[in-house]
């Protein structure tokens, strides 16, 4: 089923939740522990045989199931689990998913977080990570072996914006009998993994879901049979490791993803007009709505188209040096702030190659294209996009970016 027939923002719209006095928003429970009526209850409880009632908020809260399963009808999923942060969604996934001796395939283009994690701390627990171009279908499947148990993508790179073919990817991890996990933080809404084929959707929600760089999350959004295992007192990964959601984060968030269909769309269509212009004006931009982009038929099949192609682009303006000059005038202008995450109303920029992906060595940097004159651009919810353009082609020319082009 294409993720274009199945409108997630519905999904969201139609959950109703009242509070404990009838508000329109759910009541939050600010507790970390739970009485209980009788002992047997408590006993019930801890075995898992207690239907709606709560122990310790490690376990889980009234705020985060909501949250959850806000989170799970948005992706399509039976289940999600919330945690106190993106990694503290993605290190518990592939600690259930993996044992020592076994592998795992993963895009070579991640966020540096995820890669340190595979690269740096994995090999500890003996699992191997193999780095592979996740564009090329036949160099992934002939980077799995018998001990591979998990291939592992963003839906769009960060930060060079590839674009994993996640149907064909599902296939080949069905044909080898492991799991497809897809990080989906560049592209809620646009994209549903679940619906292409992925057995696990993780978010980072600190990013376009909260949408106000005010709170830090994530998610796993899965089988109720694989977040239960998440959440098992025995050997749960995220019960174990408690990366635990606050209830008062879990409730701001709530509120922030009712708008989250508004945003996608303003994002989107900005960063599509700005990339469009400065791709005519020379740069050299990449951004999946632009037909020069190399996946962008692919990615054409795979989105809502509603919510566009989402609000990340990047331009390589040739150095270092002119990556940060423009990026410092950029933000004496106010047309956005040097700042490494995404998904703000205002223009968040930085230059990954020295901030979300230097834990990844220089030569492999090299190897995969991220240049060291890359900004990558988290586009904002600017009303007028046209005069946002216009200031942003100035400071290029003041720099000399533009210099070949007459000044505005």
């Amino acid at each position: 089923m294409k993720s274009n027939q199945f409108n997630p923002a519905n999904q969201i719209q139609d959950l109703q939740y009242f509070g404990e006095f009838g508000g329109v928003n759910p009541s939050i429970s600010d507790s970390s522990t739970y009485t209980f009526l009788s002992a047997k209850t408590m006993f019930d409880t801890f075995e898992g045989n207690a239907e709606g009632c709560y122990l310790y908020s490690r376990h889980s809260s009234p705020m985060n199931l909501y949250l959850g399963e806000a989170l799970a009808a948005m992706e399509g999923t039976e289940s999600a689990n919330v945690a106190a942060s993106g990694m503290g969604a993605i290190t518990p996934v592939l600690m259930q998913l993996c044992a020592a001796g076994d592998e795992i395939v993963s895009s070579r283009t991640i966020y540096g977080g995820t890669y340190a994690f595979m690269k740096n701390m994995l090999p500890k627990w003996n699992i191997k990570t193999n780095f592979v171009d996740i564009t090329k279908l036949d160099v992934v499947e002939a980077a799995i072996t018998e001990n591979t148990k998990v291939l592992y993508c963003e839906t769009v790179s960060n930060p060079l914006l590839e674009v994993a073919d996640i149907e064909s990817l599902a296939k080949i991890a069905n044909k080898y009998n492991i799991k497809l996990v897809v990080d989906n933080t560049f592209s809620p809404l646009s994209v549903a993994p679940a619906k292409l084929g992925a057995d696990v959707v993780i978010h980072s929600l600190t990013k376009f879901i909260n949408g106000s760089s005010d709170t830090v999350g994530g998610v796993v959004c899965a089988s109720q049979e694989f977040i239960n295992d998440l959440k098992n007192v025995n050997n749960g990964a995220s019960m174990l490791l408690g990366p635990t959601m606050d209830s008062l984060r879990s409730a701001s968030i709530l509120k922030n993803l009712r708008t989250l269909h508004i945003r996608m769309k303003q994002h989107s269509y900005n960063a599509s007009y700005l990339a469009e212009k400065f791709e005519k004006d020379g740069l050299k931009v990449v951004y999946p709505g632009l037909k020069s982009h190399p996946s962008h038929e692919i990615y054409s099949t795979m989105i809502n188209k509603e919510y566009g192609f989402g609000g990340m682009m990047t331009i390589d303006v040739g150095s270092l040096d002119k990556a940060n000059e423009l990026m410092e005038l950029m933000q004496n202008r106010n047309l956005g702030y040097l700042a490494v995450s995404l998904g703000f109303y205002k223009t968040l920029f930085s230059a990954p190659g020295t901030s979300t992906s230097s834990e990844i060595p220089l030569d492999e940097q090299k190897e995969m294209g991220l240049t060291d004159g890359l900004i990558r651009f988290s586009i904002g919810l600017d009303n007028d996009i046209e005069r946002t353009y216009q200031m942003m082609k100035a400071c290029m020319m003041e720099i000399g970016v533009l210099k070949e082009l007459q000044k505005v």
